[in-house]
């Protein structure tokens, strides 16, 4: 079997994961990790969470994918409530942790073996699932090496076969490529499409802007346990332009600055954001502001590396709105 074995089984717009209104607090702390968090994930998308490291998006999956309990609110996975489904829920997802989760000591083949078995599967159908995982992850000629002889990639990989091997209908994966080199990167993304492609609905979480740009249809980000902006890509990259400069100037700068002061008092200005050397300033006429924003960097000894007017990337966006940048 190969990645196009995963073949569309439902194309219904109903979606396949529902959360409304998730709350979750640790005991001892004074606000909750997950607050009133509502959001809908239809079949087939390739769903993007972004957010600070604190942001509550490591509960939220845990959450979602029966790891922690919720104080409050609804999971629906493909309309089957978890409170009242759980081991059908469970059955559809699959999880990619951060964290590697694999056995060391054993072959790449032994491990698809030990989680397969742990999954309820056996026989003959173990065998085909472990063949295809291998085929999906190319680990053919790695597969009877112990796993702690793999490179950081290819346990990766092996990480991203272990998550399929029950054929999920949700795959879940948080900071899949930590760590590893650029060619692995893309190996692991080519299968991540080609999996889209075939119909499987992925939610994915990672702190590179750049690969939430490539491989992502919609994005949420999340702050303080909060959703605080999701849509499609092109919706959340266009719907901030036109009205601000953004420049990369040479020094951090304090947000009570008085380089941020002066900006502040320009005519038409209607916002200043400086995060480390991220400079963003808002206003009425952009183009018009542009020459005398220069001026009063270069009276404040400022060098402005870079600069653009309007368009912005989606780290640019996450700084607008967080003003937190995701590799703190």
């Amino acid at each position: 079997m190969s990645q196009t074995d995963f073949a569309r089984t439902d194309v219904s717009p109903s979606p396949m994961v529902r959360l409304a209104d998730l709350v979750k607090q640790y005991p001892g702390t004074d606000r909750a990790a997950v607050n009133g968090v509502s959001l809908d994930v239809a079949r087939g998308e390739f769903f993007g969470l972004l957010g600070p490291n604190g942001a509550g998006k490591t509960t939220l999956l845990s959450m979602l994918c029966g790891l922690r309990q919720p104080d409050s609110g609804r999971i629906e996975i493909k309309g089957q409530d978890f409170r009242h489904a759980a081991a059908a829920a469970k059955q559809l997802i699959g999880l990619v942790p951060q964290e590697l989760a694999l056995y060391q000591n054993l072959t790449g083949r032994e491990n698809l073996a030990f989680f397969g078995s742990m999954q309820g599967l056996q026989g003959a159908e173990l065998n085909r699932r472990i063949d295809a995982c291998l085929d999906i992850a190319r680990l053919q000629n790695y597969s009877d090496r112990r796993a702690a002889t793999y490179s950081g990639g290819l346990k990766r990989r092996l990480n991203l076969a272990i998550g399929l091997l029950h054929e999920p209908e949700l795959l879940i994966l948080d900071e899949p490529t930590v760590g590893i080199d650029p060619q692995s990167r893309n190996f692991i993304f080519e299968s991540l499409r080609h999996l889209n492609d075939a119909g499987m609905t992925i939610v994915y979480t990672t702190h590179y802007m750049e690969e939430v740009e490539q491989l992502c249809h919609r994005v949420a980000i999340m702050d303080q346990g909060e959703i605080i902006a999701i849509g499609a890509l092109n919706d959340l990259l266009t719907g901030r332009n036109g009205d601000t400069v953004h420049m990369r100037i040479a020094v951090a700068l304090a947000t009570d600055a008085p380089v941020i002061r002066a900006l502040a008092q320009l005519p038409g200005v209607r916002a200043v954001q400086c995060v480390s050397q991220q400079l963003s300033i808002t206003a009425t006429e952009p183009l018009e502001l542009l020459g005398k924003a220069m001026e009063v960097l270069a009276a404040h000894g400022i060098e402005a590396l870079s600069l653009s007017v309007g368009v912005m990337n989606l780290e640019q966006v996450f700084l607008q709105i967080t003003g937190t940048s995701l590799r703190d």
